[in-house]
């Protein structure tokens, strides 16, 4: 196979191109269970033969909720594809409430679940969703039916059936509903065509110096359209894909698996830098303060200097002592780390690309398949603090004289519409062809785009002022003292921060300066430690407008995470939730200073 035009033609056009003994990996009781490409071709015709017995039709839906990607997910995906039927991937941290709206909306007739948790939680949907005919595990799961049972040899009636399917399904026609977990409200199913995704793949593997000679790991669940898409990319160039459960096996597992490359939330790099500072909080004096000269240096580390020999000495002294030894922590042969999602600290891409990790940020939406713009590898083509330069075939247009406003995409990444809502596919997709992001951003340098902001999140202050917290919050990240924080103050007086301090850091301060530590939830009401922040905050003031300076702030003591449903499953923030949690602290802070 030459080409290939449909997420189906994929592993066939790999098996003609690059064909793996290890096209795709999971662990299975502790131990890696690796499937070749002539593997997966096969099991995905019996899986497909199966799906045929159950009576499925293209046009119908099956839902997938996972919590990690696995080679079952892609097999099941896969053949779901062979005979037109639309997958609808499920975040596994989606509440209750949203699982059963989804699985009603999307009329999906099947559910595919990983564990016995969600298979537990699938089932409670069901009772409320008298469309869903069945529940299958997509590996063995006690009390329930599995992908496995499903599974058969095809017959040559099943083999003259499916090619029937495969020849109508044209590239333009649907092959996926994506539910948008957002900030607010219900979810939106976005409808995504084959052509949108293939487009996005190609386009994509065009700046990626992925191929058939590297191995990647996959952690984030693949109900992420980022990581569907990117890991069909890998696919298409032949890598080896390892999947990984979770965040917090991932570093395990890349000791093992020694990849090349990975996608990444920026949250992740926070945890690592995390692990990097606590590590250096518990060594000698010596080691500490080469460390922290070490994090130090790479958080303002951008390249360019390397042409200067002293700067470029100084570099290379501390790879040799210090950088070396986070390479280790994934695996010692990482190349690169593309990063997508959420908005990532330029700090951050600095300090791993100086530890010789080069991060590449990129950006886009569900609606556009998702890619819009990437920081590339090329020297002259990536530019940290931004998102990159759109990609091929995808047309980028800021809607605003002063240059600032918001981000307009065409090209044929763009969805087909919302699923069952018309009126908002048109309160989007203009009559151009135009979607608009709801994102506000600006160039720099003419090509290189930057997000400044949502274009909904902006508020205005009590003086009329307005202000977008996100360009706030991320400033507050850049500081080692902050861990989380949200920004408000919309119809208020000023704005004021929400912020969950890095304690680690925080703690070896108290000892520096004979502060009895005891627990965060008491040491966020230290008046010492507040006073502190205090300053962290006048420093951080500077960077800022009058009107946009953080005049007083909450410390929290608790994490904010997906479970309790304060982070999205792409770890943007929930601003009304965080908002109504913390809604009686608020208005007493603003009763004091008012």
């Amino acid at each position: 196979m030459e080409d290939f035009r449909r997420l189906f033609d994929i592993l066939p056009y790999q098996a003609a191109k690059y064909p793996q003994k290890t096209a795709l990996a999971h662990r299975k009781l502790g131990r890696w269970e690796r499937f070749s490409t002539t593997q997966l071709i096969e099991e995905i015709q019996r899986c497909a033969a199966g799906l045929l017995d159950l009576g499925l039709k293209k046009g119908q839906k099956v839902a997938l909720l996972a919590d990690h990607g696995s080679a079952h997910w892609n097999i099941l995906d896969m053949a779901l594809h062979h005979i037109g039927v639309l997958v609808v991937p499920i975040h596994a941290t989606t509440t209750q409430a949203d699982l059963e709206f989804i699985l009603r909306d999307s009329e999906a007739l099947y559910c595919f679940v990983s564990g016995k948790d969600l298979l537990a939680k699938a089932r409670r949907a069901a009772t409320q969703v008298p469309g869903l005919k069945d529940i299958y595990g997509l590996s063995p799961v006690e009390g329930a039916s599995s992908l496995e049972d499903i599974a058969t040899t095809p017959l040559e009636k099943h083999l003259a059936d499916l090619d029937t399917y495969r020849g109508v399904i044209h590239e333009d026609d649907p092959c996926t509903i994506i539910y948008t977990s957002g900030t607010t409200g219900r979810p939106k199913g976005v409808l995504l065509s084959h052509k949108n995704i293939v487009s996005n793949i190609k386009a994509t593997i065009t700046l990626i110096p992925v191929n058939a000679r590297h191995r990647v790991v996959s952690y984030l669940p693949l109900s992420h359209v980022f990581e569907r898409m990117v890991t069909y990319a890998y696919m298409a160039v032949g890598a080896s894909v390892y999947y990984t459960k979770s965040m917090d096996q991932l570093l395990k597992d890349m000791q093992d698996v020694r990849p090349h490359y990975f996608t990444s939330v920026p949250r992740l790099l926070e945890k690592v830098q995390k692990k990097i500072v606590d590590a250096a909080l518990h060594k000698s004096w010596p080691i500490r303060k080469l460390m922290m000269h070490a994090l130090k240096f790479g958080r303002r580390h951008k390249g360019k200097k390397l042409r200067n020999p002293l700067y470029w000495l100084h570099h290379k002294v501390l790879s040799l002592l210090v950088y070396h030894k986070w390479r280790r922590l994934f695996g010692g042969s990482l190349k690169g780390i593309f990063v997508g999602a959420a908005p990532l600290q330029m700090e951050l891409a600095c300090l791993f690309s100086a530890a010789g990790i080069e991060v590449r940020e990129g950006y886009g939406l569900t609606e556009t398949s998702p890619v819009i713009a990437f920081n590339q590898f090329n020297r002259g083509m990536y530019r940290f603090g931004t998102v990159g330069v759109p990609i091929p075939g995808v047309e980028v247009r800021i809607d605003h004289p002063s240059g600032e406003g918001e981000i307009c995409v065409r090209g044929p990444n763009v969805m087909l519409g919302y699923h069952k809502l018309p009126e908002e596919t048109t309160a989007v997709i203009d009559e151009e062809g135009w979607f608009h992001t709801g994102d506000r951003g600006r160039w720099v340098k003419g090509r290189f785009l930057q997000i400044t902001g949502r274009i909904k999140d902006l508020f205005k202050t009590s003086s009329g002022k307005y202000i977008s917290p996100q360009k706030i919050e991320e400033r507050l990240k850049r500081s080692p003292w902050i861990e989380q924080c949200m920004v408000l103050g919309s119809g208020r007086p000023f704005p004021i921060a929400l912020i969950t301090p890095c304690f680690p850091l925080l703690q070896q301060w108290c000892e520096e300066n004979d502060i009895h530590w005891t627990a965060p939830t008491y040491m966020v009401h230290n008046l010492k430690v507040q006073q502190h922040m205090h300053k962290v905050m006048e420093k951080i003031n500077e960077d800022f407008e009058p009107h946009e300076r953080i005049r007083h702030f909450l410390l929290i003591a608790d994490e904010w995470t997906t479970e309790e449903g304060l982070l999205t499953p792409t770890m943007k923030i929930v601003r009304h939730k965080i908002e109504e949690r913390y809604q009686k602290e608020i208005e007493k802070l603003y009763l004091a200073n008012s």
